[in-house]
């Protein structure tokens, strides 16, 4: 059942809250953080995830980024909003959670645990890292651009100029591709949270986080992905696993394994 909160930057956000029907004690719970594009209504994997993870003990939150799905917004959209849906999500699920962030919601949610919202761990799932600071930020620069001169689908089609080109050709051809254009201007706290994570090298920006992570990939992905899940795990003194997926989609089972066991360990601190 769909519930709503209020940001404190007046963001209304919709969100599923998953609670455990046996919650284990102490038990920390999950919030996902989807990356660019994915809404409730369409990221079924991450629901499936949430469910199976209840039946584990954890309750987990799953909600519309600000600007998309039923979490309506104007832009510009902001990093900061982002992170105020974040830190209002935290204080419902209980004052406290494990972040769980896919693909660029990995570095939105590395940008919040830096900024000091209460999380406690993060599970990290192929973060598109390793574009180099100046081609991020140029990359970034005109896809923004396009986002504040209404050039929806052109922006569309930067944001995902260096993916391959099949991803694009798959929205273009699904029947929600005008919403998915529409959702465009969501993408603000990605662009912004990519360039920050590749505005220094990991170790200097995530020096100071001392919290449980575990940078995670699929059994068959894309060039990259395993060599920045490395680099995430060496800058935080975490770990880089590979979990069963493919293709930069975790399977729900052995997510939902992996992020008990993660609220387990956290409980236990």
């Amino acid at each position: 059942m769909t519930e709503h909160i209020t940001t404190s930057a007046g963001d209304r956000v919709a969100f599923d809250h998953h609670l455990a029907a046996d919650p284990t004690d102490d038990v920390v719970p999950v919030v996902f953080v989807a990356g660019a594009g994915p809404h409730r209504g369409s990221d079924q994997v991450t629901t499936e995830t949430a469910r199976l993870l209840a039946d584990l003990g954890v309750p987990s939150v799953v909600h519309d980024r600000v600007g998309r799905g039923e979490s309506p917004a104007d832009a510009p959209i902001h990093l900061d909003r982002e992170l105020a849906a974040l830190a209002a999500l935290i204080e419902t699920a209980g004052g406290r959670a494990i972040l769980c962030g896919h693909s660029s919601g990995c570095t939105i949610a590395l940008a919040a645990a830096v900024g000091g919202l209460p999380v406690t761990a993060l599970a990290l799932w192929e973060a598109p890292l390793g574009q180099g600071a100046e081609p991020t930020r140029d990359w970034w620069a005109r896809t923004a651009k396009q986002i504040a001169a209404g050039d929806r689908e052109g922006a569309l089609a930067t944001y995902m100029e260096d993916m391959p080109a099949e991803f694009l050709e798959a929205a273009k051809a699904a029947p929600d591709y005008p919403a998915t254009v529409a959702a465009v201007v969501s993408y603000g706290p990605d662009g912004e949270s990519l360039v920050w994570a590749e505005s220094q090298p990991l170790s200097v920006l995530l020096r100071d986080l001392d919290i449980p992570v575990v940078a995670a990939v699929g059994a068959e992905t894309f060039p990259g992905m395993p060599e920045a899940a490395d680099a995430i795990a060496a800058a935080t003194d975490g770990r880089s696993i590979v979990v069963d997926g493919a293709w930069h989609s975790w399977e729900p089972r052995a997510m939902a394994s992996v992020l008990a066991d993660l609220a387990r360990v956290t409980a236990e601190k």
